[in-house]
């Protein structure tokens, strides 16, 4: 396919909150187009300034190309040797970080221009068997709160709530300390387990309870006796408990207690899940579709959990493009139990609200509309990308 036109688009919610430690409240919008008419959409969770400048920025040599000009100079027929090709080329340009997420966003778009151009699902052209289970989604849970109790109330309302709309699993954003605090709370770590305790006391028994503490510990010294307290409220997994780099206390960490340890959401490429996953003790690997480099680029990692035994639960953090993008890499993935959802009654960001229309949905506790349209299935509403665009 011959891509004659590539539209970059940096959004921002008007409601954004600079206090808020949010990604939703804005994106990166890429926006392909083919000789014929037809369009592919994608997105990545990075500053969307950031990536558009990774994006547009010339290049002076054969080992610091351009992305656009890479996408435009060449019809592509097979997606993932042009990832292969836009890697190398741009490889002075950064091998990880942000050029590997706004190359995501341009290989989401891919598959899903890909797709409507073949008339098929993108879950359909990934080369792998559908599962032959559902794909189940679990609400993120992230209320606001200026006090210990009003947290605690906002985050059992909001666990009661998804409750009664059909999640069988939801992930409590259990943080009022360290460098994600809500509201500037420095909370003791032990009222953390008491605020777990509530939740699981409102949900009950029979629904699947993860908790992300965003970084909170200092190190693996510190959260284990904490965390050890939590192992009576069955987690299925502790998200993100010490910094992403440091490896080692993750693996001190996953040692001394008996909860599963899950984290990757900030990771670019298989290569940096590889020394995750072989030093890090985690169980559950979180892939972003767009953070780590696209839809192939995460199925490679899923491919290299499944031989250690590990879970995938991907990271989403953004609007409809990319829960469509996850939601068709999950239908693939058969040791991917979760996805990361949050219908727009639960959304307290505009961009979730507003950006996209079609795309999947949940139905009776599973991820239903996979085979309604072709791509991802979903469409932009325009109105909110002219309303929401950046200079």
């Amino acid at each position: 396919m011959k891509i004659k036109n590539l539209d970059i688009h940096v959004l921002l919610a008007d409601d954004f909150d600079e206090t808020l430690t949010s990604s939703a409240q804005d994106s990166l919008l890429v926006v392909l187009e083919d000789e014929n008419g037809v369009q592919g959409f994608g997105e990545s969770d990075v500053n969307p300034w950031i990536g558009r400048a990774c994006i547009e920025a010339p290049g002076t040599h054969t080992m610091g190309l351009g992305l656009r000009d890479m996408l435009l100079a060449e019809p592509i027929t097979d997606i993932r040797a042009f990832w292969e090709r836009a890697y190398k080329g741009t490889a002075m340009n950064g091998r990880r970080g942000a050029v590997v997420h706004a190359l995501g966003a341009l290989e989401m778009a891919l598959w899903d221009l890909k797709g409507k151009r073949e008339g098929k699902p993108v879950w359909q052209l990934l080369g792998r068997e559908r599962r032959p289970d559902p794909v189940v989604p679990y609400a993120s849970l992230q209320p606001n709160g200026f006090g210990f109790h009003d947290y605690r109330d906002a985050l059992c309302a909001a666990a009661e709530r998804a409750k009664g709309m059909g999640f069988s699993a939801m992930k409590a954003e259990v943080t009022m300390n360290g460098p994600y605090a809500h509201d500037g709370m420095q909370e003791p770590y032990e009222r953390h387990t008491e605020l777990i305790g509530a939740v699981r006391k409102t949900v009950g028994p029979d629904v699947t309870l993860m908790v992300d503490v965003q970084y909170m510990f200092p190190d693996a010294a510190t959260a284990a006796p904490i965390m050890k307290e939590w192992e009576e409220f069955n987690l299925y997994f502790v998200e993100t408990p010490v910094w992403c780099d440091d490896l080692h206390e993750y693996a001190k960490l996953a040692e001394a207690v008996n909860i599963p340890i899950a984290m990757g959401e900030w990771l670019a490429t298989r290569h940096e899940f590889a020394d995750l996953i072989s030093r890090g003790g985690v169980s559950v690997a979180q892939p972003d579709v767009g953070r780590v480099g696209g839809m192939s680029e995460a199925l490679l990692v899923a491919d290299m959990a499944a031989e250690k035994g590990l879970t995938i639960v991907p990271h989403c953090w953004k609007t409809g493009v990319s829960t469509a993008a996850t939601a068709h890499f999950a239908a693939v993935t058969p040791h991917c139990k979760f996805i990361e959802y949050l219908p727009q009654e639960l959304c307290i960001e505009t961009l979730r609200k507003e950006l996209t229309t079609g795309g999947v949905v949940m139905k009776d506790g599973v991820i239903t509309g996979l085979d309604d349209a072709p791509g991802y299935g979903i469409n932009l509403n325009w109105d909110a990308v002219k309303a929401f665009a950046q200079e």
